[in-house]
């Protein structure tokens, strides 16, 4: 996290949706992941953004690659900007074991990316 990003929070709940990075005369939207979402607009747009945003793609699955290149399903279970915490996809299986991974924040999509639709 870069120390001019500036926290926004949802009205209804105050929940933190992301951060709003200051580029010349507008904002840039970062998401909880650390990543650039939109191009620089005004403040009230990227209040917009960010709300729009939400934080439903953190329960959406990903891939994460491993160090061998290959890439794995997993889902988001932590979030901060100390660091992000998947682990492996198990589809609800209860008696699954539970392999989890450490990524740092900021995460770029080459180490974890949304699972293609």
């Amino acid at each position: 996290m870069e120390p001019d990003w500036i926290e926004h929070r949802r009205s209804e709940d105050r929940e933190r949706l992301g951060w709003m990075k200051p580029v010349g005369e507008g904002f840039v939207v970062i998401d909880l992941l650390g990543r650039q979402r939109t191009e620089a607009l005004d403040w009230f747009h990227a209040e917009e953004a960010l709300d729009e945003i939400g934080m439903s793609y953190l329960a959406d699955p990903h891939e994460l690659r491993l160090e061998d290149g290959s890439w794995l399903r997993v889902r988001i279970a932590e979030v901060s900007t100390s660091g992000i915490r998947v682990k492996k996809d198990d589809w609800g299986d209860m008696t699954a074991t539970q392999l989890y991974y450490e990524v740092s924040f900021p995460v770029t999509e080459d180490q974890l990316r949304p699972l293609p639709r």
